[in-house]
Order: C-alpha cells, then structure tokens, then sequence
C-alpha cells in the first residue's frame, strides 16, 4: 500500500487506532493506560480522534485538557521515549508527507512538555 499524507477524519482514526494497538502490546505502556489509568477505550479513543483532528487538520470541537490526567500517573522518561517511538513509527508505517511530519514533532513537543510540568511537579511535591 502506498503511503500518503494525512488529510481527512479517516486518516486520523487510522493514526490513533494502529498506534494504541501498538501501545498496547507494549508492556510497561499497556500497564500505564490499562492498570494505573484504567482507560476507558469506548470513551479515550473518540477524543484522541478530536485532539489529533483539531492539532493536524485544524477541524473539530477538541477543547480539553490533556496534560490533567497525566498528573496521577507513574510515568517517567522511559514511558515518555516508548510512546514517541511507537508514535514515530507508526506514523512512518501509514504515512508520508507535511502533515504527518508535523504530528511526529508535534508528539515531540506533547513529550517534551508534558514530561517538564511532570517533574516540576513531582518535584514541588518533594520539598
């Protein structure tokens, strides 16, 4: 199958849903999302649809917070680096061209930010 550029909602959910199958046949990310989280997928996947439809499409309702949720959770560095991974591959897997370049350094971004409001406040926590 020959690769092409995301450009609609059927791209998107194919985006989303071959990554979290692929998230979830990775152990340490699978217990994040499943045991610590308890993800309601019914409910999770839908807004994954929206998030990445309103950040690469510019269409959609999206209007969350994704970081809140992330607070509880026993994440570090390591879950931070597989996610990006698999994110990047997966990407690489489905798709080619500036839209999907763009969800790769926006997933970068997404790690990179939500990886520094976690250890500022892990770290307030502790003093």
């Amino acid at each position: 199958m020959e690769k092409h550029d995301i450009s609609n909602s059927e791209d998107i959910k194919l985006m989303v849903d071959t990554f979290y199958e692929k998230v979830n046949q990775q152990t340490d990310l699978s217990a994040v999302f499943n045991d610590f989280a308890k993800v309601n997928w019914e409910s999770h996947l839908p807004k994954m649809y929206s998030f990445w439809t309103k950040m690469l499409l510019g269409e959609g309702n999206y209007n969350g917070r994704p970081f809140d949720p992330h607070i509880p959770l026993p994440i570090n560095e390591t879950h931070f680096a597989n996610w990006l991974r698999i994110f990047i591959q997966n990407m690489d897997e489905h798709f080619k061209g500036p839209i999907a370049e763009s969800a790769k350094v926006r997933a970068q971004n997404i790690a990179q930010v939500f990886q520094h409001k976690l250890a500022n406040i892990h770290h307030n926590e502790t003093n």
